[in-house]
């Protein structure tokens, strides 16, 4: 069985995220007074409610939703409601709860699931799916995700060749965290290719810096952004094609495609003149924070640290996160310009119930309507939606993972581990990456791996 109920890794990214995504609302939007949540008031301006009309006569009813998107980062999710509300009529009943991932099973297994789940990993889907309680997506959500998504997001919410689960939202990993000034002084250009990436890093050794700065303590979870490091480079060295084959197990984990993947990591992290600037040598990864380590770009202290779109909310309060100020991003270059790999994360929308009101609901979510009121309201949320009008988005690093999702080029590839058997995703792989970086070969660790993978 892929996936796993309860993911240490999500809780840990939500811990170390939660309360300063409030700060990093407030830092990346200025005048925020819900404290970086939202920015409006889906109501307080008047609502075209021409699109609704197709869901027909719902007045009086009630939807239930079930999320693990519990406060603050629920005000805006439940202020994007609010138009379908008072359009058609009927009421969202929303439910927040951080022990989701273990209750959506227990409640879908005892027959009390919600009408409608937030997921936040494909693999639970296939979980809940395999309840025998969920219900295929209607007719309309299905030429929504069609029309809007690239097909790939289609099949993270198909199951036996059955769709089920559109998407909502989505994170992009394959970044790299940096100091625009540092550049600016320093003559450094956004690398466009590997090549360009590994030129720079060796110009940063030139000048006497150490470029890199990485961490992977997180708790239960220790050992989570190596596997995102190997899944950017298995994507990058092997292509889409060969990383599917790699998380489906359809290839060895010890494999000649993982050795290059994973050794392509060990170029840059186990290079003692590479890392880990302001924090130790290559083992001292293995015990600074994840949440900490990219900090040292604001001391100057390394240039990079790779991590995915939420990083920004790290920073202290008062730092700016755009191109012109204290840190910002850019985009993991693929093996060259013309090709454009991306590795991130998503939610996706799955129904327990078919009544009309559900089916409604359904349908706005997975529409272009919804992104666009989504994005108006919040900060530091983005949809890989082809229909979101990127000016809507709110603050600069939406506006970079934006960018990125809705590039033509882009290939994009959910996170790895968290399609992996639980037995590999969230156990075998982290406690063996974890090894690595303090010593362990590419051939013992890879073995090990392969070794656990479920018969």
């Amino acid at each position: 069985m892929f996936g796993q109920p309860t993911s240490p890794r999500f809780r840990a990214v939500l811990a170390g995220t939660l309360s300063a995504g409030l700060m990093f609302g407030l830092a990346a939007c200025g005048d925020d007074k819900s404290g970086g949540s939202t920015d409006t008031d889906a109501s307080a301006s008047p609502i075209d409610c021409a699109p609704y009309k197709e869901f027909g006569d719902i007045k009086g009813k009630s939807v239930s939703i079930y999320t693990g998107i519990i406060t603050p980062e629920d005000v805006p999710q439940k202020e994007s409601y609010k138009p379908f509300e008072q359009c058609t009529g009927a009421t969202i009943k929303y439910e927040g709860d951080k022990s989701f991932e273990t209750q959506i099973l227990v409640r879908a297994k005892a027959g009390n699931p919600p009408d409608l789940a937030i997921v936040p990993q494909p693999g639970l889907v296939k979980q809940l799916v395999a309840t025998g309680k969920a219900i295929e997506a209607p007719t309309q959500v299905a030429a929504n995700v069609d029309k809007w998504w690239d097909k790939a997001w289609k099949g993270y919410g198909t199951v036996d060749g059955k769709f089920y689960a559109a998407p909502l939202g989505a994170s992009v990993k394959s970044l790299v965290w940096y100091s625009p000034k540092e550049f600016k002084d320093s003559g450094y250009a956004i690398p466009k290719t590997l090549d360009e990436l590994k030129a720079l890093t060796d110009k940063m050794v030139a000048d006497k810096k150490t470029p890199w700065c990485a961490g992977i303590s997180s708790g239960d979870a220790t050992g989570w952004p190596l596997t995102d490091w190997m899944e950017d480079f298995m994507l990058r060295s092997g292509g889409p094609e060969t990383y599917d084959k790699w998380v489906n197990h359809e290839i060895p984990f010890n494999g000649p495609e993982s050795t290059a993947a994973l050794d392509a990591v060990g170029a840059y992290l186990k290079n003692d003149k590479y890392v880990n600037g302001g924090l130790g040598d290559v083992k001292s990864i293995a015990t600074t924070t994840f949440q900490d380590a990219g900090l040292k770009i604001l001391e100057g202290t390394c240039s990079l640290h790779r991590q995915a779109s939420f990083y920004g909310a790290q920073f202290p309060k008062d730092t700016k996160v755009a191109e012109d100020g204290d840190v910002f991003a850019f985009y993991l270059p693929g093996k060259d310009e013309a090709t454009k790999p991306v590795l991130g994360a998503g939610e996706f929308i799955l129904a327990f119930a078919d009544r009309p009101e559900v089916k409604a609901f359904q349908t706005y979510l997975s529409s272009d309507t919804w992104a666009n009121t989504k994005a108006k309201i919040s900060s530091g949320w983005v949809s890989a939606n082809k229909g979101l009008d990127q000016a809507n988005l709110k603050n600069p690093i939406d506006k970079l993972a934006g960018s990125i999702l809705l590039d033509p080029k882009a290939t994009f590839r959910f996170d790895g581990s968290d399609m992996m058997p639980a037995a590999i995703g969230s156990d075998a792989l982290w406690k063996q990456m974890t090894k690595w970086i303090t010593g362990q070969d590419t051939k013992t660790t890879l073995d090990n791996v392969e070794k656990a993978w479920p018969k």
